[in-house]
């Protein structure tokens, strides 16, 4: 006979920044589409700022759970999308010049979210260690360039990385057996799979 599994305490101080993101996100998109960018860049960037802190506090402080994965990587889907929008709306200029490498990221990130979803029917909230860097990396670009300008060189960083960790998502998307807590990338799931059980 198995063992109960402890209830997961989802009341936690990351879980209720990753559900502030949600809830804001309608607010975001309205002042998007009437054009209000003062409050929509306050906003976004403490969405943007708040995606950095609830995975680093639910790290630190052991509050990792399985719903609270769920809740941040469907804040985190559309806090960027706004963001992306919100490039497109104030800042596309400076972003269109070199818009490619934006498209080619957004390429491989939909094709891990379609091969998480055939999979594993839900989204894919791995939090790969690469993929976790190109999240704050790509939080502060786009916490930049609303704040304070478009800088070419950290977009080149934040999508070429991205583009990177995703192609990574995508391959340990198609090796691993279930989505949990504690996968750390491709290097981690090819040892564990070239390890003999006992």
């Amino acid at each position: 006979m198995t063992a109960p599994r402890e209830k997961e305490n989802i009341y936690n101080v990351p879980n209720a920044l990753s559900a502030y993101r949600l809830l804001v996100a309608p607010v975001i998109l309205y002042l998007a589409v009437t054009g209000a960018e003062k409050p929509f860049i306050i906003l976004i960037c403490i969405s943007l700022i708040t995606d950095i802190l609830d995975g680093f506090i639910a790290r630190r402080f052991n509050l990792v759970t399985k719903i609270g994965g769920q809740i941040d990587n469907l804040a985190d889907f559309a806090t960027y999308m706004l963001a992306v929008y919100g490039l497109y709306r104030f800042r596309w200029e400076e972003v269109e010049p070199h818009a490619w490498l934006l498209w080619l990221f957004f390429a491989i990130f939909f094709i891990s979210y379609f091969i998480g979803w055939i999979r594993f029917r839900k989204m894919p909230g791995l939090h790969l260690y690469s993929a976790v860097t190109a999240a704050y990396l790509q939080g502060f670009f786009l916490f930049m360039v609303f704040a304070v300008g478009f800088w070419p060189w950290l977009y080149f960083l934040a999508m070429g990385w991205g583009t990177v960790a995703y192609i990574e998502k995508c391959f340990v998307l198609l090796m691993i057996d279930e989505i949990a807590p504690g996968n750390k990338g491709l290097y981690w799931v090819l040892k564990k799979k070239r390890t003999p059980r006992e």
